[in-house]
Order: C-alpha cells, then sequence, then structure tokens
C-alpha cells in the first residue's frame, strides 16, 4: 500500500474515531482480557478453526469505516462485514464475535501480530495485500467516486481530470484510491491523507481540498446529510490502460487457511441463496455489486 508523509486530521472526525475506539474497547470488557489469559492454554494449536471453535469467539478488526465496519452511536458495532460475521461464524459453530478497532493502515498488521483473529471491514483485494494475508471471496465489487462541492465545479470525474486540473486531491490512509491517484500521475507527496470519509467530507466542505476519493457506497453514503457536497458517478480506476473493479473481503493470517476454507465455502451458500445480498442492502449496497469474482482472479 502506498503511503505518503503527508497528514492532516480533521479535528472532528479524529473525535468519532477516537468515540469509536473507546466504544469498541467497553464492548469487549473484562472478558477479552480473561481470553487472552487462559484460552491458549487450552485450545488447539495450528487449527484455527478448531481453536475458535474451543474459545467459542473470534475477534475481528474493524476500521470505523461507515458503512464496512464500525461502533454505532451506542457502542454497538455494525456494519456489512460484521453482521455478515456474525452469521458466518455463527454456522462455524462459534457464537461470540468481538470487534477491535484500529485505523485501516493498521489491519494486516494487527492481523499478523495477532490482535484479532479476522479483518472484518470490506478491504479491497489487492495484489500487494494477498502477499501478506489470505482472503476471503469478496462479498461485493466496488467502483470509485469523488466527494466534491454541489455541482462538482471543477469537474472532476476522474483521476485523470484530478491531475490534470491539479485539484487538491485527498483520500484516507491506507485506501486503494492512493495508488489509483498516483498510477494517474497525481504527485504522491501532494495527496492529502485524512483519517476517514467523515473527514474527507470535512475537508470538501470547508475548502481545505477540492476532492475526496473512496469507495463509490462510501461517497454517497457520507453526503447523504450535507447541504454542500455530493457524490460524483461511480466510475472505474484506470491504471496501465485497464479499467479496475474491485472487491471486498476479509483477511485471514496466511497460516489460517483452513479457516479462510470454512469461511468461503458459507459465503459461497449464501451468494447461491441470496442470503449475502439481503444483508448487505441494508447497508446501501445495490444488486449489481454482488459479485462472482473470485479473491484468486484479483490476487492476480
Amino acid at each position: 500500500m502506498a503511503r505518503t508523509a503527508r497528514r492532516r486530521d480533521d479535528r472532528e472526525s479524529g473525535s468519532i474515531r477516537r468515540r469509536s475506539l473507546l466504544l469498541g474497547t467497553a464492548a469487549l470488557g473484562a472478558s477479552g482480557l480473561a481470553l487472552g489469559a487462559t484460552g491458549c492454554a487450552r485450545v488447539p494449536s495450528g487449527d484455527a478453526l478448531a481453536r475458535l471453535r474451543t474459545q467459542r469467539t473470534v475477534r475481528l478488526g474493524i476500521a470505523g469505516e461507515v458503512p464496512y465496519g464500525y461502533v454505532d452511536d451506542q457502542g454497538a458495532f455494525t456494519g456489512e462485514a460484521p453482521e455478515l460475521a456474525k452469521v458466518v461464524f455463527k454456522r462455524l459453530g462459534i457464537d461470540r464475535v468481538q470487534p477491535v478497532a484500529t485505523d485501516f493502515g493498521s489491519l494486516i498488521p494487527g492481523l499478523n501480530s495477532q490482535q484479532f483473529d479476522v479483518v472484518s471491514a470490506g478491504m479491497y483485494i489487492k495484489k500487494e495485500r494477498c502477499e501478506q494475508v489470505l482472503f476471503s471471496d469478496p462479498e461485493y465489487q466496488m467502483l470509485d467516486s469523488f466527494i466534491v462541492l454541489k455541482g462538482n465545479p471543477k469537474g472532476l470525474r476522474s483521476y485523470d481530470d484530478v491531475v490534470r486540473k491539479k485539484a487538491r486531491f485527498a483520500t484516507g490512509a491506507g485506501y486503494a484510491e492512493i495508488g489509483y491517484a498516483v498510477a494517474a500521475g497525481y504527485p504522491e507527496k501532494d495527496i492529502v491523507i485524512l483519517q476517514d470519509q467523515v473527514a474527507g467530507l470535512n475537508a470538501v466542505e470547508s475548502g481545505r481540498v477540492d476532492v475526496f476519493a473512496g469507495t463509490a457506497l462510501t461517497a454517497r453514503e457520507v453526503v447523504k446529510k450535507s447541504t454542500k457536497a455530493e457524490a460524483t458517478e461511480a466510475f472505474a480506476a484506470v491504471v496501465d490502460g485497464e479499467e479496475q473493479i474491485d472487491g471486498g473481503g476479509f483477511a485471514f493470517r496466511r497460516t489460517d487457511r483452513d479457516l479462510r476454507d470454512a469461511f468461503n465455502a458459507e459465503i459461497l451458500k449464501m451468494k447461491e441463496s441470496g442470503e449475502l445480498f439481503r444483508i448487505l442492502r441494508r447497508f446501501g449496497f445495490t444488486e449489481s455489486e454482488m459479485t462472482s469474482l473470485t479473491a484468486e482472479e484479483l490476487c492476480r
């Protein structure tokens, strides 16, 4: 993932992020500590699915991004990925899902350092990420969109437009959109990195940046209550002459293939029955954003 040294944090979004982290931590309670202290001594090693069934708890890494995985104002964790996880893991014999909130860019490092068992954040399946983790098959496919001022005064509808018009460009920490902008010729050092889409909306509304890039779903959801900003039409980023259609899935440690494979089997059943879409449409997904893509295809 491309990263940049230049960062600007939106104060209001930061307070939301901190509140989410606190709420997520509070939701864990003392049981999480007890699990860490005693669980590993009693469970099988080397078989992640058997281990989690014995513990009866799976820890989910979430990133506070609406609508993928977040903690709401009542302190409950929700989003398309956590709600899907609750269903799938229960069917795998694991009754309790436990959220662990972190920044998006810390999800893969946190997974591999065993801070949680699975990343449940609708993460795009990218080749460079596939070298670090195992992905489930995607539960959705997604295009990009921009948050811009009402009327889109600069006419920004693609990354090429952003480069050509020298727009002040922002996106989220660890987002795939960083790479798309760089591939179009935008200087990485000039990209403004913000915590999340709420910070992006605030930055556009205040005039600090001209555009914030995110997933089409993220953009259209966050501008719903805005009187100053809008989301552009969804579009496919172009890299080396090829349009990019992204898919989001769950991430597992590379040693946990048994767990990933069992998860995939359940996801396939839910796709075939239509149950997957029934869960995701509550969070703003459209039927056109359901997918038959596989992780193997996206990792290539």
